[in-house]
């Protein structure tokens, strides 16, 4: 579970995200939409203990993140929209490493599965340097799901992905929330968030506009039976890019 309380992030004069209250449940794969410049991304880094919020709470499966925040990575992974990484190292190299980080003792047989899984066996011992940006994209993934975490909290992750890839991510996002795991992801494509998200967000100026389903954010929109993409328009006054 991810429980914001009344999370508020200011630079300066600036409010980026005013006063925002979520509940993710375990077991949900959740949709958190905005224009640019929202306030999305400031959520996320919050949310992964990478930015401190102004005021209220974040907790993870009952950890404060500021207050408690090791216990709270241990169950968390984070997928950024840009893979950060270490080009002179191999795929398994930087996968040790991660593994060293979470203390998680021998972790071969894991990382051997893990790289199968996303395709990246045959990359093995090259280092990063050589990666596309899909393949750096698919060991990020990889490496945050070491841990086996409680809670994903995911930023753009079809970005550089060729169509296998993307499906590949949809059909581990829905497998990791039927057993349990909560799903926090952002995107611009709506129709992945469409397919894939029980319930979805929308936040505008710092503020959250509208939470629900796609079918009760369509009647906050009084557009019933239609898809997100003109819902999230209409919410969020038409103009911005999506």
């Amino acid at each position: 579970m991810i429980k914001l309380t009344d999370l508020t992030k200011n630079y300066g004069a600036l409010t980026a995200v005013n006063s925002i209250s979520l509940t993710v449940e375990p077991g949900e794969v959740f949709g958190f939409l905005g224009p640019n410049g929202a306030g999305k991304t400031t959520t996320i880094k919050m949310i992964a203990g990478l930015l401190q919020p102004t005021s209220g709470t974040i907790e993870i499966r009952g950890f404060n993140v500021q207050k408690d925040p090791l216990q709270a990575k241990r169950i968390t992974g984070f997928i950024p929209d840009r893979p950060y990484l270490y080009d002179k190292l191999t795929a398994t190299e930087f996968m040790s490493f991660t593994a060293a980080l979470y203390d998680l003792g021998k972790p071969e047989r894991r990382i051997a599965e893990l790289l199968e899984l996303f395709g990246l066996s045959d990359w093995a011992d090259e280092l990063v340097e050589n990666y596309s940006h899909g393949m750096k994209q698919r060991l990020v993934m990889a490496s945050s799901l070491l841990h086996e975490p409680k809670v994903l909290v995911v930023d753009e992750p079809m970005v550089g992905l060729d169509p296998r890839g993307a499906r590949l991510v949809k059909d581990l996002f829905k497998d990791l929330a039927s057993k349990g795991v909560t799903v926090f992801m952002s995107t611009h494509t709506l129709e992945i968030v469409e397919a894939m998200c029980t319930r979805v967000a929308i936040i505008n100026k710092g503020e959250i506009i509208a939470d629900g389903s796609v079918e009760e954010l369509g009647k906050l929109a009084r557009m019933e039976n239609s898809h997100l993409e003109p819902i999230f328009l209409k919410l969020t006054g038409g103009d911005e890019t999506v």
